[in-house]
């Protein structure tokens, strides 16, 4: 398998370097860039990921409904498309951009901008990526919060969605109904 390159860059996404997976991933002073789709259906649910057990990161944990690196050159929306196709099979998704976030671990830094989209399903899920799937209610991941089961990155981002997300997601449920209706 040929070695895995993520662009280097600063905390505004100036690219200014290359460096390996490898490297990206055991150095938090390399910031690498990072993309996030949030799945939602019009009852508001959210559909995250359980990571595949194989997974060098947090493995076995419930994530983001999807979530992956750009790859060299790659922008953001591109990269999150790319994403969605591959890891739920979703393809043509209307994206919405929501806002963008350094996230810091012991391990790792990225630059992640984060999407949201409404789609139902059914998805297929890419078996050497995600073990499970499903919606959950914004009440079941509240009282799931702190447990150990979801990422440090997911708990992170949820409360970045609580505070910027919310809004999207009403405004484009409402749009969806009033678009249903006769």
């Amino acid at each position: 398998m040929p070695e895995e390159f993520f662009d280097i860059v600063d905390e505004t996404g100036r690219v200014f370097g290359r460096r390996t997976r490898q490297e990206c991933h055991g150095n938090p002073a390399l910031i690498h860039q990072a993309v996030h789709v949030l799945v939602f259906n019009r009852r508001g649910e959210l559909f995250l990921q359980r990571r595949a057990p194989q997974k060098d990161i947090q493995p076995g944990k419930w994530d983001t409904s999807v979530g992956g690196h750009l790859q060299p050159g790659e922008a953001p929306e591109h990269g999150a498309r790319r994403e969605a196709e591959e890891e739920l099979g979703l393809a043509g998704a209307k994206l919405h951009f929501a806002y963008q976030y350094l996230w810091r671990s012991p391990r790792e830094s990225e630059l992640v901008r984060t999407f949201l989209v409404l789609d139902e399903g059914p998805f297929r899920l890419q078996a050497d990526e995600i073990d499970d799937g499903r919606f959950w209610t914004l009440d079941e991941i509240r009282a799931a919060l702190g447990a150990g089961c979801f990422t440090p990155n997911f708990e992170f981002e949820f409360g970045k969605f609580q505070a910027a997300g919310r809004a999207w997601l009403e405004r484009l449920r409402q749009t969806r109904r009033d678009e249903c209706d006769p």
